[in-house]
């Protein structure tokens, strides 16, 4: 199977390695393209020597070119969001299938365009949720599958990002909701494709309240960053900023953006306090899925610790989990991650007893072990088990996965509920449930 990928930031790592190593038997990566010339040579470097003529690399104005030349049978998307469109669809029309980095797209014009280019071509369209294969998450699947807790009723779901990770949004590209969607899209698009998921139906009606105001310019004046520059590189106040981004000091970020920047201008580490910002920090959710079911969803940027709550009510009792991704965090460098209980809690309480602890399942590899997992149904799906999950997203469950955070946008910008098919219809876009 022969590969090429388009986008080379660090998104692309995991699949470059997935086919060039994990997966190497009967897969093959013979193409790279982005905009930036030094990242692509970084790449190449990195990458095991290939097959026959190696990895050949083109820019982002080559890529058609690139497929006449190299005949991919699959293009792996991972440049930023509001592009991923762009290639997909040109990919599927030249024949190829295609694997994407989440979000699908951003909105909903971008949607149709994934859409009706997959079904004119018939192309398939793979959207990788590694967290569908996380093995507590699917652990959650299973017992919901079990039918133990009755018929799901209200779920409360809570996402928590802390001042690292939460603060790197706001330094990169996702800061502006035309390149990302917002929070609401880029990052809740896997939240809500869990929910689709876990319970089995998608959204029909979505509410939300959404601000920014934790990184804001007002924020930099009360911590004292009042004189702060537009970036990290070279800012005045660097060393009494707790939100600070050394490019330099990190050897993989200074290779793949602080000796790129000249190639293509971007920057990696703009303030997070700056006054053009467009994306909100809070934002709360409250939906209606079409077998009754009620979300309330919270996400929040700037928690001190890092993780997930989420409790299904159902008729015969609840499921909770608890997940500390990272706690004890501060300064932009200090990241303590919890252990075995400490960072993974389920619990099960059924009407009439008392809670019980369920033993949560663990897994190594990045994402909680969900990465590995994912990558091998992926590149080895003969050496993988049948997946009674039914985990694999197709563009069907890619789209309906940001349709909550495309309605929760539209939401907050009229102050109305949306309801899901008279957007989807005011947009030309037939989609099934």
């Amino acid at each position: 199977m022969k590969y090429a990928i388009v986008g080379a930031g660090g998104r692309h790592q995991m699949f470059r390695e997935a086919v060039t190593d994990t997966h190497k038997e009967n897969n093959e990566l013979v193409a790279l393209c982005d905009v930036n010339e030094t990242r692509l040579a970084l790449s190449v470097r990195e990458a095991p020597p290939q097959p026959g003529n190696g990895i050949a690399t083109y820019l982002a104005g080559e890529f058609d070119r690139m497929i006449a030349e190299q005949k991919p049978d699959t293009v792996i998307v991972t440049v930023p969001d509001h592009l991923h469109h762009e290639y997909i669809v040109r990919a599927l029309r030249s024949g190829c299938n295609v694997i994407t980095e989440k979000p699908m797209t951003i909105d909903l014009a971008k949607l149709k365009s994934v859409l009706d280019a997959q079904r004119e071509t018939g192309r398939s369209v793979t959207v990788t949720f590694n967290y569908r294969y996380s093995p507590a998450r699917t652990q959650l699947k299973d017992i919901l599958m079990s039918g133990v807790i009755g018929q799901i009723q209200v779920v409360d779901f809570r996402w928590y990002l802390d001042r690292v990770h939460g603060a790197d949004y706001f330094r990169r590209w996702h800061r502006y909701k035309d390149r990302s969607g917002g929070l609401l899209v880029h990052k809740s698009t896997h939240h809500f494709d869990l929910m689709n998921w876990w319970v089995e139906s998608t959204p029909v009606t979505v509410a939300a309240n959404g601000k920014r105001a934790f990184y804001t310019p007002q924020m930099a004046v009360t911590l004292g960053l009042a004189d702060h520059g537009p970036r990290c590189h070279g800012c005045p106040v660097f060393d009494k900023c707790d939100y600070r981004l050394d490019l330099a000091a990190d050897e993989g970020l200074r290779e793949m953006y602080l000796d790129a920047e000249d190639d293509d201008g971007y920057y990696r580490d703009r303030c997070v306090f700056d006054a053009d910002i467009t994306i909100e920090d809070t934002m709360q959710v409250e939906a209606e899925y079409a077998n009754g079911v009620f979300l309330n969803y919270t996400l929040c940027a700037y928690s001190p610790w890092e993780g997930l709550e989420v409790t299904f009510q159902g008729t015969k009792g609840d499921l909770t989990h608890r997940h500390i991704e990272v706690h004890g965090v501060f300064s932009g460098q200090h990241r303590e991650k919890g252990e075995g209980e400490e960072s993974f809690s389920t619990t099960l309480h059924l009407a009439g007893g008392l809670p019980q602890r369920i033993p949560v399942e663990y897994g190594d590899g990045a994402h909680g072990g969900a990465d590995p997992v994912m990558l091998g149904y992926i590149f080895d799906p003969a050496g993988m088990a049948p997946d009674r999950y039914n985990r694999a997203s197709t563009h069907k469950e890619g789209a309906w996965s940001i349709l909550t955070g495309i309605a929760a946008n539209r939401a907050i910008a009229t102050g109305m509920k949306v309801t899901v098919d008279e957007m989807l219809a005011g947009a030309g876009i037939r989609l099934e449930r």
